[in-house]
């Protein structure tokens, strides 16, 4: 068996792992990374990237059947519309997916990184184990990072298969369901719903919940609501699925309402596919020969330099219980904790963690929105502006959406709180309004930068202005 030392050993190649690994080399320690897949994790290998590639080409294929419709589109017509291969679709997709998971392996590799392929079985805290046989292999480090990541919760009483699927097989089907039935509002499903949506399927939305997106307030959801309703993609809320019967022909939903009475009859609904996204849960599994303490829903419970309970053992990114289950959160404790590794001082305090949904409309909030900082006891003022008075918006279609951009601040120090938006190609403004909240800017500071024209970037300046109540775009 061959056996390795070194000093840092990252377990799980994702975007926390390999973050943490490649800093890790590039400050001059030993590092190993073990990944039981590909490099690059969920969310570059089956779950962000492909993910928004899909949307990529159903917002395309959405596009041309306009250009498709009597009359045509922007002066442009088309014959007839758009056909899609969903095969061609996915191997566009994959494609992607694979020249990225190559970019990372040579990143690994620049920075000095032995990338070890290979589930790792834990022995203890800093021992794995990878492989059987002659081909086994033992790795024993002096500084260990959990980078495990989660894994799609899977109902009990509707376990995957062909026509129970998850995320990840939602984004590899080879032919468009006719109907797609969602269990679960959230992010993940209403960004698959729309795609489906506008490549040709019917969409049901099936959430428990009484609305889509509940982390997000009313104003923020509405124009989401109304571009759901627009599409035609049917929302049920304030019900429960109760399980699907198969047969050769497809599936059925059962489900029930909340109040429904005990007994009573569940409701029915046919469909090709269910898709569930109910939410992920910690890939903690395995961690039980660590001895690494997890709170009672399995996440490894950290402090605020991702340090476990046993001296030495980090853990980063899905599997800690510091809240935010994002590939942004991830990479930035990878390399914090790398460099606390190195010797340096690093804490993890972020003052605002940007939340995006790439639905269409996108959904962007970082920071506090109106109500949570009333919550908090700040005094506040609010400006907006809407995507409609924004040249470079009209320019792309994108104020068909009644989207807007909205400050938050303090009323008495005009520090800024918190900032939303919602509409296409909204998420790109989302760099400014964090580099905002974690430089402690005021309205003013903000409101003295030269935004270029023409951008959409205007809308955060224009924003700033109405909160100060000299709109220039806008009457107050």
């Amino acid at each position: 068996m061959k056996q390795r030392s070194c000093d840092v050993l990252v377990v799980g190649a994702g975007p926390g792992g390999y973050v943490a690994a490649i800093r890790a080399g590039q400050l001059g320690l030993d590092t190993v990374i073990v990944e039981g897949e590909r490099a690059g994790g969920t969310c570059l290998i089956r779950g962000c990237i492909p993910s928004k590639a899909m949307i990529h080409v159903a917002q395309t294929v959405q596009k041309l059947a306009k250009y498709a419709e009597d009359g045509g589109h922007q002066g442009i017509s088309l014959s007839a519309p758009a056909t899609v291969d969903m095969g061609g679709v996915v191997a566009w997709k994959d494609g992607i997916v694979d020249r990225l998971n190559k970019g990372v392996e040579t990143l690994l590799d620049k920075a000095g990184v032995e990338l070890v392929h290979g589930w790792a079985e834990f022995m203890d805290a800093k021992t794995v184990r990878i492989g059987d046989g002659d081909g086994a292999m033992t790795i024993n480090a002096t500084h260990v990072i959990l980078a495990t990541g989660s894994v799609p919760i899977e109902l009990p009483f509707m376990p995957f298969s062909e026509h129970v699927i998850s995320s990840r097989g939602a984004l590899d089907l080879q032919e468009i369901p006719k109907h797609l039935i969602i269990v679960g509002g959230g992010y993940i499903g209403l960004e698959l719903g729309i795609t489906y949506r506008m490549l040709g399927s019917e969409v049901t939305v099936v959430e428990a919940m009484d609305t889509v997106l509940p982390i997000f307030d009313a104003e923020l959801r509405r124009p989401l609501e109304l571009a759901l309703k627009k599409m035609k993609i049917k929302v049920i809320t304030g019900v429960f699925a109760k399980g699907v019967e198969e047969d050769a022909e497809g599936i059925t939903l059962l489900y029930s309402p909340k109040d429904a009475k005990e007994g009573a009859s569940p409701e029915r609904l046919a469909a090709d596919k269910v898709l569930v996204t109910v939410g992920r849960k910690p890939n903690s599994a395995a961690l039980g020969p660590t001895g690494v303490a997890l709170d009672e829903r399995g996440f490894a419970m950290v402090d605020d330099q991702c340090r476990t309970n046993m001296r030495g053992v980090f853990a980063i990114g899905d599997v800690a219980n510091l809240g935010e289950m994002l590939a942004h959160t991830a990479s930035f404790q990878g390399e914090m904790v790398a460099e606390i590794i190195a010797g340096k001082d690093r804490t993890y305090a972020p003052v605002g963690v940007p939340a995006i949904v790439f639905t269409d409309p996108e959904v962007v909030s970082v920071g506090l929105s109106p109500a949570e900082a009333e919550a908090a006891g700040h005094p506040i003022i609010v400006g907006k502006f809407p995507l409609g008075a924004n040249g470079r918006s009209l320019t792309m279609e994108a104020e068909k959406t009644a989207g807007f951009v909205r400050i938050v601040a303090r009323e008495d120090d005009h520090r800024v709180l918190g900032v939303q938006g919602v509409g296409t190609h909204i998420a790109e403004l989302v760099g400014e309004w964090t580099l905002a909240l974690e430089m402690g800017a005021l309205l003013e500071d903000i409101a003295g930068t030269i935004h270029a024209h023409p951008t959409m970037t205007e809308m955060t300046h224009e924003a700033v202005l109405a909160s100060l109540g000299h709109a220039i775009h806008i009457t107050n």
